[in-house]
C-alpha cells in the first residue's frame, strides 16, 4: 500500500510545485549548512587537540637538549591565532552567530510561509511517488507472470 503523508508533512492548500521545491530546496540546503557547521566543529576540535599537543612537545624538547626547538615551537605556534586576532572558538561563534543563524531563520520564514510551517513537504511527496510507482511496477510485473490484464 503506498503512502500518504500524514498532516505534518502534507502540501498546505494553495502551495504549488514550485513552492514545495524551493520550500524542500531550501531545507536541504540547510542540512548541508548543518554538515558544514560539524565539520567546522570538527577542526575547532582538532585544532585544539594539535595546539595541546605541540604544547607537550615543547616541554619534551626542553628536557632533551634542544631548547631551541622547543623555544621556537613556543614562540611561533602555542597560543597562535588560527586566523590574525582569532582562535578556532571565535571562528565557531561567528559562524554559529552570524551565518547559521540567518540561514537557519530564513529557511524557518520561508517554511512558514510556504509549508504552514510543515517539515519535508518535498520529501513526503517524493517518497509517496516513489511508493507508488513501485506499487505500480510490482503489479505489472504481477500481471505479466499470471497473464493478467
Amino acid at each position: 500500500m503506498a503512502y500518504t503523508p500524514d498532516q505534518d508533512h502534507r502540501r498546505p492548500d494553495g502551495a504549488d510545485d514550485q513552492a514545495v521545491k524551493a520550500a524542500g530546496m531550501l531545507s536541504e540546503a540547510l542540512e548541508t549548512v548543518e554538515r558544514a557547521r560539524g565539520h567546522l566543529y570538527s577542526f575547532h576540535q582538532l585544532t585544539g587537540s594539535a595546539h595541546a599537543t605541540v604544547a607537550e612537545v615543547v616541554k619534551l624538547l626542553g628536557g632533551t637538549g634542544h631548547d631551541d626547538l622547543a623555544r621556537r615551537l613556543a614562540a611561533e605556534l602555542v597560543g597562535r591565532d588560527v586566523l590574525p586576532g582569532r582562535w578556532t572558538f571565535q571562528i565557531v561563534e561567528e559562524y554559529d552567530d552570524d551565518y547559521y543563524a540567518t540561514f537557519r531563520e530564513l529557511e524557518r520564514e520561508v517554511r512558514d510561509r510556504l509549508m504552514a510551517g510543515r517539515r519535508h513537504v518535498y520529501e513526503a511527496e517524493m517518497k509517496q511517488r516513489s511508493q507508488a510507482a513501485g506499487e505500480a511496477a510490482g503489479e505489472a510485473a504481477g500481471q505479466a507472470v499470471t497473464g493478467r490484464t
